[in-house]
């Protein structure tokens, strides 16, 4: 795999920005890590990153390169601060930046399939949520999207009775009402259409999200939206997302080359 730190200038943030990206390599005579890149553009997993954390945090805290090395697949880890991956409030349109400018820019930057059987989305805690909401709200864009430990009842997160979302990073990202519905995923889950993407839901069962990821769960079962769930053992943690992040690929439909 060729691992790049990619700094450029966003237009939707009007500042500058970094992603960190993956991409299928063969190197033969590499020892432990062959790699298999496909025939023609890779398909691509868009992977994002949790509330205090940044675009480089997958590869620090797993082995996502070792990981996807055999599967030709291309990761592209966006750095969006603590947005909620939404146009903040009261600070910056990091929706936009997500859903619009970021894959033009990638696409334009990098060799990448843009077939929506070859696009998939995931992410943990914050980054679930915004995964969970991307696929929700553009499911033409994605075969498949994935959530671990996701944030997934936004709107109980600012009064949660353990955890609490700092006031004001919600004052930052929602203003002073609740999340309006397009960012809401529990309502949009229960307003989906039929031709939505493949969808994996994973949290453990010790994790202070456990209720969140039940009452989504719940909302999906309600409108008859099928769901791949794993409820098993763990908290939100590290160790948890580094196992659970092989299930997701292990998941995902990559299409034979």
């Amino acid at each position: 795999m060729a691992r790049i730190r990619c700094d450029f200038f966003s237009e939707a943030l009007g500042m500058g920005t970094s992603m960190t990206v993956l991409l299928p390599e063969r190197a033969a005579a590499q020892i432990g890590l062959a790699g298999s890149p496909p025939a023609g553009d890779p398909p691509v997993l868009y992977l994002l990153h949790g509330l205090t954390d940044d675009d480089t945090i997958w590869t620090r805290r797993t082995a996502i390169e070792r990981y996807v090395a055999p599967l030709g697949l291309a990761v592209v880890m966006p750095n969006a601060g603590r947005s909620f991956y939404t146009d903040e409030a009261h600070g910056n349109r990091y929706w936009r930046f997500l859903t619009d400018e970021l894959p033009r820019v990638c696409h334009s930057f990098f060799r990448l399939s843009d077939r929506r059987e070859d696009t998939f989305v995931a992410g943990l805690s914050m980054g679930g949520y915004g995964a969970v909401k991307w696929a929700l709200r553009d499911p033409g864009r994605f075969a498949a999207a994935a959530s671990l430990s996701g944030a997934l009842d936004v709107v109980h997160r600012r009064d949660h009775p353990t955890h609490p979302l700092d006031p004001a990073v919600w004052h930052t990202v929602f203003g002073d009402r609740p999340p309006a519905e397009d960012a809401d995923t529990v309502a949009l889950v229960e307003r989906a259409g039929d031709d939505l993407p493949a969808l994996y839901l994973a949290c453990g069962t010790e994790d202070f999200l456990y209720e969140d990821n039940r009452r989504f769960v719940a909302a999906a079962q309600r409108r008859g939206v099928p769901l791949t769930v794993d409820w098993s053992p763990g908290d939100h943690d590290w160790a948890y997302w580094d196992a659970k992040i092989r299930d997701v690929l292990a998941w995902l439909p990559l299409k034979q080359r």
